[in-house]
């Protein structure tokens, strides 16, 4: 008898076609922020010249400032995957600070306005914030839908500056958002605005884990 045909995915993921996002997150000993914040300073330096790179950020966690996130905006997938070298050079030279291993993720925008986070956003005190929004597979097209909607009306708040929707390659329910605000009072604005209330209220029915939102300080 013939072996059985291996069963094929009728909806493999769309290959990501456009700018990529890649962000890294990751975690130090206590007392290394001086030497990680040096390094990261050069690795944005060097990453900044780099053929196909559109933007850069590095970050560390207000009130954790052990835990670092790198937001990557590349022109296309080619390019993100040329420079994946360097972030492993970046992490080798981590490794003996590191409390916890980089989780690299790359993603696709699928609701992005304006100038790439990263980019020169002329606010001193400005805070970004980087949230994992995790559904369902079901809920997935409304979870998007409502995010559209959400990023629509969050960049009409006047201390907003950046808010983009990205949808992380290979798991397509997996949908971070990127966010910059003026200072942490515009972003404490939008945490409680009619809006922000009324996505999260709908959103707690569809998630598959707990939302995941972090604010951040970029290193200068």
């Amino acid at each position: 008898m013939a072996a059985p045909a291996k069963a094929q995915n009728p909806n493999p993921p769309p290959a990501a076609t456009g700018p990529i996002y890649t962000l890294a997150f990751f975690e130090t000993v206590a007392g290394s922020h001086g030497r990680t914040a040096k390094l990261l300073r050069g690795y944005s330096a060097a990453t900044q010249g780099a053929d196909g790179n559109v933007a850069i950020l590095a970050l560390h966690e207000i009130g954790r400032p052990a835990r670092f996130a790198i937001i990557e905006v590349w022109r296309d997938k080619a390019a993100a995957d040329a420079h994946a070298a360097a972030l492993g050079s970046l992490r080798g030279a981590l490794r003996p600070l590191l409390t916890a291993p980089f989780d690299i993720r790359a993603n696709s925008g699928i609701d992005v306005a304006g100038d790439p986070v990263g980019t020169e956003i002329g606010a001193a005190r400005a805070v970004y914030v980087v949230t994992h929004v995790d559904v369902f597979p079901p809920g997935k097209d409304q979870t998007i839908e409502m995010l559209k909607q959400l990023a629509e009306a969050s960049r009409k708040e006047p201390g907003n500056l950046c808010f983009d929707v990205l949808q992380q390659d290979g798991r397509l329910n997996h949908l971070p958002l990127i966010e910059a605000w003026r200072d942490l009072a515009a972003q404490n604005d939008h945490a409680t605005a009619d809006h922000t209330r009324a996505f999260r209220n709908k959103l707690v029915t569809l998630q598959g884990a707990l939302y995941d939102e972090r604010l951040y300080q970029p290193i200068r």
